[in-house]
């Protein structure tokens, strides 16, 4: 293996999809909430703009819901703890984290998607486009 191919391995092993977070991935992907439930039906298998999105995929110490590598992109979908006052610190701290990786976030509420998932997914599709277009 070249150099940069093995320094290549050691990021992808320390900030994304940390082996020892892979069990807490699968317990996540298995008791997902409904409304990632909904949304990974609509995210999964490239059904918007193309693109692959992992579900419960690992960055540094947090596990965000959905990612797309290809254009850099986490999706977290906020439940009610979200709301509390120290889910809110922590969520602002996690977010700043991925950010400063060059990673775009975007945070959607629950009753959002169960209210109206369209509107969500149309979100979506305009943040990819818009990540799409920066990455040209």
């Amino acid at each position: 293996m070249q150099k940069g191919g093995q320094r290549g391995v050691k990021i992808m092993t320390t900030i994304y999809n940390r082996i020892d977070q892979k069990e807490k991935r699968r317990e996540l992907r298995n008791s997902m909430p409904k409304a990632e439930k909904m949304l990974w039906e609509r995210l999964k298998k490239r059904q918007i703009k193309n693109k692959r999105f992992l579900r419960q995929y690992s960055i540094g110490r947090y596990v965000i819901d959905f990612y797309c590598p290809e254009i850099k992109f986490a999706i977290e979908a906020d439940g009610d703890t979200h709301n509390l006052e120290e889910g809110i610190e922590y969520d602002l701290n996690r977010q700043n984290e991925i950010e400063n990786l060059g990673i775009r976030f975007l945070r959607i509420k629950n009753d959002e998607i169960y209210r109206n998932i369209e509107d969500v997914l149309a979100k979506i599709e305009i943040l990819i486009t818009q990540l799409m277009n920066n990455n040209s």
